[in-house]
């Protein structure tokens, strides 16, 4: 094998000649070798870094072209024509989680009377992706646009206050499910906390400030038992992760609304139900295992006793939810600076009337023609709560909040939804 010195003199052949000229002159010529091997390799490496860098920052920029390609002239004016207010005294409201079920359904009517809507939705795989996108269809069919992005990414929502001065934001994005957050913590952190900080800074720096609407839940009042819940009980003795991010939510929201002047509603929302629902809620999955002649599970509390819900229609929360924004209040702040006390609420929106879990599962029973295949075990330790049971005396004070719709008539509409979006005809599955 060659040294490095043999690699280093001339191999042409006729051309070799030895060298004579002593010790000292080979060892100052064999440092000056290595040093421009050494100079070459530096060079190589210095060429090399050079080429990475370029490609770095070539990937960069593909990716911020990426992370922006929400942005552009076409996809302004889609934002701007979606946030045109049709009615006299209306609002630009920007919806988070436009593409969950309340917040499609918000969405629609704030539309339907004459306000500007524009939606954000991040479309993750908490559930079946496919219905939020279904969604979506239903709002771009009544000129409501909806953009895909995190609430999360400062850069998107500063630019969607830069397109449109919103008059109100009505904040429903968040990580459902009080069950999953076992599963998996760290996306109730990311969407509940972390995300609504974002959110409230954008807010906070908008010129003009909007008033805010947002979705707390009645899992905020825990272990709890003093019924029904009232907005003046306390709210320190949560029983799951995504109920203490809810309740984390509402001392964060009340320190932008000291220090910035931020006007800010907070909706402890119960057990809401409809058409376009989650499918993991209760009734949902059961009317799915129930049709496809699976066992359903109903938990029981301590001693046998029956768990029990305030179910409230969707219909219903939609009301309290605009009946939030009309009443909001505005923010008293400007670039972040506070100017005077803006309005902070919390109101809850239920039903009044708790039901039993075997009872909701009687009427789903009738209303599908199928009986169940009950499977009753023990409520486990998951952060679940025996009952809950909403008292809404504030938010009929503040602005005429009245539930109208029973759980028979609710569920009904919910089903004649599920059997004509899942293609069940006579609750047989239309092949």
């Amino acid at each position: 094998m060659p040294s490095l010195q043999d690699e280093l003199l001339p191999s042409t052949p006729g051309k070799f000649k030895i060298d004579n000229r002593g010790p000292h002159h080979r060892q100052l010529h064999r440092c000056f070798a290595s040093t421009s091997t050494m100079f070459l390799w530096a060079l190589f490496l210095i060429a090399l870094t050079a080429s990475y860098l370029s490609f770095q920052s070539f990937i960069d920029t593909g990716n911020r072209f990426i992370a922006t390609s929400w942005g552009g002239i076409q996809w302004e004016r889609q934002v701007r024509n979606s946030a045109q207010i049709h009615r006299s005294g209306g609002m630009s409201v920007l919806v988070t989680g436009a593409a969950g079920f309340v917040g499609t359904h918000v969405s629609l009517a704030l539309k339907k009377r004459g306000d500007g809507v524009v939606g954000i939705d991040n479309f993750n795989n908490y559930y079946d992706p496919s219905l939020k996108k279904a969604r979506r269809g239903e709002l771009q069919k009544q000129g409501v646009f909806v953009v895909e992005g995190d609430i999360n990414d400062a850069r998107l929502l500063a630019k969607l206050f830069d397109v449109v001065a919103f008059t109100h934001v009505m904040h429903l994005a968040a990580q459902a499910g009080v069950r999953y957050a076992m599963e998996n913590p760290n996306s109730y952190v990311h969407s509940n906390i972390a995300g609504l900080v974002t959110l409230l800074e954008a807010c906070k720096s908008a010129d003009p400030q909007p008033a805010i609407v947002w979705a707390s839940s009645s899992s905020v009042y825990g272990l709890n038992e003093k019924v029904p819940f009232s907005e003046m009980h306390q709210t320190d003795q949560p029983a799951s992760l995504y109920a203490a991010t809810k309740k984390a939510g509402e001392e964060i929201t009340h320190t932008y609304n000291h220090i910035y002047g931020l006007s800010i509603t907070g909706l402890r929302f119960f057990t809401v139900y409809g058409p376009w629902g989650r499918p993991d809620m209760a009734y949902f999955s059961f009317t799915r295992n129930i049709l496809q002649g699976k066992p359903i599970t109903i938990y029981r509390g301590k001693n046998r006793a029956d768990l029990a819900r305030d179910f409230t229609y969707i219909d219903d929360i939609v009301k309290g939810c605009i009946g939030s924004l009309d009443t909001a209040g505005k923010s008293t702040g400007s670039g972040g600076k506070k100017r005077g006390p803006a309005p902070y609420r919390i109101f809850n929106l239920g039903n009044t009337s708790p039901v039993t879990v075997p009872t909701l599962v009687r009427i789903l029973e009738r209303h599908l023609e199928v009986k169940a295949k009950r499977n009753i075990v023990e409520m486990p330790g998951n952060g679940d709560v025996p009952f809950t049971h909403a008292n809404i005396s504030l938010a009929r004070q503040e602005f005429g909040y009245k539930p109208t719709t029973d759980l028979q008539t609710g569920l009904k509409k919910f089903v004649k939804w599920y059997l004509s979006y899942y293609g069940y005809n006579h609750g047989k599955p239309v092949k």
